[in-house]
């Protein structure tokens, strides 16, 4: 199965939507650096849904054959990196993600608009 980095990207960030990650953000990098195509950034609650967030992200991706390159922070909590290569999924507790500011470091990034990842359900009117 071949999957560009944006869809990639967009994927990773749905996932994490449909587990209730907060502030949620998806910026394209290619042209600021050769790090990664995409950078996906969102933060958890505490130090378990951060957990549990990138473990969704892994285990959802992992059913489609689509396996990190290296994963880094498990043990802290405070910041999960998984690594798929053209994309970083960067997932931080409240004070990490502020401590980092990486939407500040990356401004020069493409931010992509949230309605790209953002599922809403089926029948679901926006008041």
């Amino acid at each position: 199965m071949s999957i560009s980095p944006k869809e990639l990207a967009v994927k990773i960030a749905g996932l994490l939507d449909l587990k209730k990650a907060h502030e949620l953000s998806v910026i394209e990098v290619t042209a600021v650096t050769q790090l990664a195509d995409y950078f996906v950034i969102c933060t958890g609650n505490s130090s378990t849904q951060v957990k549990a967030l990138a473990d969704e992200v892994e285990f959802k991706l992992k059913q489609e054959g689509i396996t990190p390159n290296h994963v880094e922070g498990h043990r802290s909590r405070s910041w999960i990196v998984l690594d798929y290569g053209c994309v970083l999924c960067h997932v931080f507790d409240d004070e990490a993600r502020k401590y980092y500011d990486l939407e500040r470091l990356w401004a020069d990034g493409n931010k992509l608009d949230s309605s790209e990842y953002i599922v809403v359900p089926e029948g679901f009117v926006q008041q």
